[in-house]
């Protein structure tokens, strides 16, 4: 039987990892098709955390895939955030929770689940209850661990009264208690002293495009803006280099302090476009945005109505 890939988007997060594992799990035990988890670059050191608690293996790396061959997307539906060749590829199923992106597009009828919640594995664990699948122990402590990564442990706007339901059930059945478990893997992401600048603005970063303009959007997460914000000229320089060899726009790369809930930004690019979407004044590239946490709530929305 054929090969099946899962995999979530490029520089994927806990969620992107952990909903590529658990759909395949769950596609195994229905036996339609014969599945396999990928991932789509290295796994950040918050999602590691997760991993070796649980005691599971990272998925291996997919650099791209071929014309027909069978995929099914998780935590994304974004053609530029996926891997190479997907616009040929042949997409059996889609679960997310991100908007529809323009660049989706498919030669036929697909099995699409999306949801207005803030992680895909709380889609997951419905889909888990329509099939009428009992879950074991590992599976919930991963679904967990993507709601707590994805909600920023429920402090995140994205998140929603179905996040929070489905996070403590899940707490039970994987045996750990949430508040303690979620800090210390949330604190695991943070430590980011041995990233180069190259890397901390790819750690987590997605490419959007929008009436002609391609733009990027990053974001780390600290305990101190100031521990990554001290390297700004190097990082910029590094912004600066991706946005040529990537014909970007804009760039935005967000530094967000998951303990006082802000972030700041640096801008480079169409700076005019990010100054309207939120309302500030940037200077020397850069501005501090109070409360804001969420990219897919707070920082694209805003910048696509900008541009529109």
């Amino acid at each position: 039987m054929e090969e099946v890939k899962i995999f979530g988007h490029k520089n994927p997060d806990t969620d992107s990892i952990m909903s590529s594992l658990i759909l395949e799990g769950l596609e195994k035990t229905l036996g339609a098709y014969n599945v396999k988890a990928y991932r789509l670059g290295n796994v950040n050191k918050e999602t590691k955390y997760a991993l070796n608690y649980f005691g599971v293996k990272e998925p291996e790396l997919l650099e791209k895939v071929e014309e027909g061959t069978s995929v099914m997307l998780v935590d994304h539906n974004e053609f530029a955030q996926s891997v190479e060749g997907i616009e040929n590829a042949n997409i059996l199923r889609v679960v997310d929770h991100h908007n529809i992106a323009e660049s989706f597009k498919t030669a036929g009828p697909i099995f699409y689940l999306g949801m207005p919640v803030g992680c895909t594995a709380t889609i997951l664990r419905e889909m888990f209850k329509v099939s009428g699948i009992q879950m074991d122990k590992i599976t919930a402590g991963l679904m967990l661990s993507a709601i707590i990564s994805d909600t920023l442990l429920f402090k995140s706007p994205t998140c929603t009264k179905k996040d929070i339901e489905v996070a403590n059930e899940l707490a039970e059945l994987a045996e750990v208690e949430l508040n303690t478990y979620g800090l210390a893997m949330l604190k695991a992401g943070t430590d980011l002293s041995d990233f180069s600048p190259e890397e901390l603005i790819n750690i987590d970063s997605k490419t959007y495009s929008t009436n002609g303009v391609k733009y990027q959007v990053a974001q780390v997460n600290t305990a101190c803006i100031e521990d990554v914000f001290k390297n700004k000229e190097q990082i910029e320089s590094a912004m600066n280099n991706f946005m040529q060899q990537n014909s970007i726009d804009l760039f935005v790369f967000m530094i967000t302090d998951i303990i006082e809930n802000n972030t700041q930004v640096i801008v480079l690019g169409k700076q005019e476009i990010a100054e309207k979407a939120f309302n500030i004044k940037l200077e020397n590239n850069s501005a501090f945005l109070k409360g804001v946490v969420s990219r897919k709530k707070q920082v694209v929305p805003n910048i696509d109505n900008t541009i529109v």
